[in-house]
């Protein structure tokens, strides 16, 4: 592993994003510590640096001397990124922006393993015989597929030894160009067309079965402008355009292939506007401007689970709504949605539940 270097930004001072006061989890694990610490062993001076899936700029942070390009999915990790950076880099969001061939590519393995797979198809089109790549990940999240990918489209792997419960895995890039299978295109019931799915889209294989439940119990209603809360690939916010013909639709997402996937879908049903936004919940949103959100809230953020982005969305949701402006809310029964949509808008009524699913209702007066 060679030495270890005295960081440049202390990991204690790297803010998560979005910031909460006395927030306990931190902004960075043991694996960003190890490729920190590798990459500076090899003295990579004048490389060409690529840094992928860096979850809220630990690695660019502390490897900004070398002015390292970096790509995110996340606009979480995006503003993390230019907060922990003080603005010294402006991360790239798609495939697209890659730009000529990189000597070193660092890499936190996603835990989506299918964007991992078109991450890497990616890259074949921007490493040279002499490219490393250098993965890192928590050992408990480290799935044996990993490195079957990694040999199927880099080189033969090897790895370092586990410290402080994390492991680094090492390749050189031995294979040849290859097109990624992403994005997938989908038939899904009840929609004439193919649905395009981006690698890092929620369900992108299928409907998912909570989806599925909201799109059997669309609101009824006269809505002009109605937001797609957390969109995916946008299937709720069309189908409520395609109910609601007058309706302007909203989409946002804090995914931005979920965006691109949105958009590609909605301007294959539909000829007019809609408003797409890469954003995280629906912060910043114009208050006193939505008569509808819909909204299948996630209930993790990468390998971190729990209720924050719920709470949140339904924060923000409030905030955007008009008076008499409602929300509608899928979600596993046991999470108890209509608690919190409660304590936050006053009310909320159960409007149907099978055996998993609860969808929800509250009005804001």
């Amino acid at each position: 592993m060679g030495p270890f270097f005295l960081l440049s930004t202390p990991m204690k001072d790297l803010k998560r994003y979005p910031f909460k006061t006395n927030d306990l989890l931190q902004a960075w694990d043991s694996a960003d510590e190890l490729m920190i610490h590798h990459l500076r062993s090899l003295s990579p001076d004048g490389k060409k640096i690529l840094i992928v899936n860096d979850h809220f700029g630990a690695l660019a942070t502390n490897l900004t001397d070398y002015n390292p390009t970096v790509l995110t999915d996340s606009f979480v990790a995006f503003k993390a990124t230019q907060i922990n950076t003080d603005n010294r880099i402006q991360p790239l969001s798609h495939f697209s922006d890659l730009d000529g061939l990189y000597d070193y590519v660092l890499v936190q393995i996603p835990k989506n393993l299918s964007y991992f797979e078109d991450l890497l198809c990616h890259l074949t089109h921007h490493l040279h015989r002499d490219s490393k790549l250098i993965c890192g990940a928590m050992v408990k999240h480290l799935a044996p597929s990993s490195f079957e990918l990694i040999q199927k489209y880099i080189g033969v792997t090897t790895t370092s030894l586990a410290q402080k419960k994390a492991r680094l895995i090492f390749a050189a890039f031995e294979k040849e160009k290859v097109d990624s299978p992403y994005p997938l295109k989908v038939k899904l019931d009840g929609f004439e067309k193919l649905f395009v799915n981006h690698s890092n889209v929620f369900s992108r294989e299928k409907l998912d079965i909570g989806s599925r439940f909201l799109l059997e119990n669309m609101p009824n209603g006269n809505y002009g402008t109605i937001l797609d809360l957390g969109c995916a690939n946008g299937v709720i916010g069309i189908k409520a355009k395609m109910i609601h013909t007058g309706a302007r639709i909203i989409f946002c997402d804090e995914s931005a292939m979920a965006i691109e996937s949105a958009r590609s879908n909605y301007q294959s049903y539909f000829s007019d506007d809609a408003e797409f936004i890469w954003t995280n919940c629906y912060e910043n949103g114009i208050k006193d401007s939505l008569d509808l959100v819909l909204c299948n809230p996630p209930f993790h953020q990468s390998t971190t689970v729990g209720d924050f982005i719920a709470w949140q969305m339904f924060n923000d949701a409030f905030v955007a709504l008009k008076k008499g402006g409602s929300i509608r809310v899928i979600g596993n029964s046991h999470l108890g949605y209509q608690f919190k949509l409660k304590k936050i808008f006053g009310n909320s009524k159960i409007v149907v539940t099978n055996k998993k699913f609860m969808i929800v209702d509250s009005v804001k007066h």
